[in-house]
């Protein structure tokens, strides 16, 4: 068991570091204000690979492994979270669906696209009724001659109103329940596309979420992802995936909270000592420390068994459960070593705190995981 990285990997997390720190950086508490994506971060993500980080190299992909993309949405998500999370949505669930389930000339045609940066990427799942019972979809898919008609919406969806390409669940033959839900690519500029309310966010504000809605949407026969009925088998599979990635986004937001609270902690005195010389913030920052080591070996346990091809359910909620609540601990630890000083935007503590609820919400809920891996224990067990 070698828990050392490569050297290629330690280059790879001193580069991406270094291109959040450059280019991210400067822009954070802007799109943070006025909550939107800035459409020059597409570019530079696309020019360093990050839009198509697990995507096969030929289709234009960087062909990076699960644990490259771990190590990579941590050190972006320790800048801004938002850029984390843009770029998880777009790799982990819309271009990994085509990736892994789509047909050849599904992949020929979007992915290259997608890993350009031509155009970002959504998933879109969820609806009004349909959050953690992912089955209660309300959006139907009738099937005419060449082509399907789509009626619904979808909300919270990461990145919709920037997005050219959507990867859509709808149902397909109502009477199947979980089995008669399909998959299909949708693109932005087919009639009856449109997108809806703009959500106005505690946190993760630069990263769009808006509501997507379809009235009589045609789509195209060929547009069906895999078979008809395979949909909610497939996202559940992208959606084990999908929790590394968010596992990895509050990996980096609690290990930018911990650092910052370190920092300030040697700077801040009181009682002519810095506050750092103080058990009590000791104690801070060793159980944060030590938890934030914890959260990375479940997520690095997560990703290295996706790449040896296991089935992950178990490894995946764990990793985004203990991680995504630790983000949540740590950012608060932050604010706290900061005092009054932490619930100002002067210092960066005040927006990972804003950000890290969001970890245990998306992309199943705690309450959600916690039932997967009981599930799991005890059929293995």
């Amino acid at each position: 068991m070698d828990f050392l990285f490569t050297e290629e990997q330690k280059m790879l997390k001193e580069s991406i570091g270094h291109f959040a720190l450059k280019e991210i950086k400067p822009l954070v508490e802007e799109s943070d204000e006025k909550a939107e994506w800035p459409e020059k971060f597409t570019k530079k993500l696309a020019e360093m690979g990050l839009l198509g980080i697990i995507i096969p190299t030929e289709y234009s992909g960087a062909g990076y492994s699960n644990l490259d993309y771990v190590i990579i949405l941590e050190e972006l998500s320790k800048v801004d979270p938002s850029v984390g999370l843009v770029v998880a949505a777009h790799n982990s669930l819309c271009s990994n669906h085509i990736n892994l389930f789509g047909s050849e000339q599904q992949k020929k045609t979007y992915l290259a696209r997608l890993a350009s940066g031509q155009t970002l990427g959504a998933w879109a799942l969820t609806e009004a009724e349909a959050g953690s019972d992912a089955a209660a979809l309300k959006t139907k898919a009738e099937k005419k001659e060449d082509h399907w008609i789509l009626n619904g919406s979808k909300l919270f969806i990461t990145n919709a109103s920037v997005a050219e390409i959507s990867v859509v669940m709808a149902v397909t033959n109502p009477d199947s329940k979980r089995k008669g839900i399909s998959a299909f690519i949708v693109e932005k500029g087919m009639k009856g596309f449109k997108v809806g309310k703009k959500e106005d966010k505690l946190g993760i504000r630069a990263a769009d979420t808006s509501e997507i809605i379809f009235e009589d949407l045609k789509v195209p026969a060929e547009n069906l992802i895999g078979e008809e009925g395979e949909g909610y088998r497939q996202a559940m599979g992208i959606l084990d995936g999908g929790r590394v990635s968010i596992a990895a986004f509050s990996l980096g937001i609690a290990a930018g909270a911990l650092e910052a609270g370190l920092k300030y902690s040697k700077q801040r005195e009181q009682f002519n000592q810095p506050i750092s010389d103080f058990q009590a913030i000791q104690w801070m920052l060793a159980d944060g420390f030590t938890e934030l080591d914890a959260a990375r070996l479940l997520t690095y346990r997560a990703a290295f068994l996706e790449d040896e091809g296991k089935s992950i359910p178990k490894e995946s909620a764990m990793a985004k459960l203990y991680a995504s609540e630790l983000a949540v601990r740590a950012s608060s630890d932050a604010v706290q070593i900061h005092g009054g000083y932490g619930f100002t935007k002067d210092y960066p503590v005040e927006k990972f705190y804003r950000d890290s609820k969001l970890a245990t919400i998306g992309e199943g809920t705690s309450e959600v995981q916690r039932w997967i891996i009981a599930q799991q224990v005890l059929k293995e067990l």
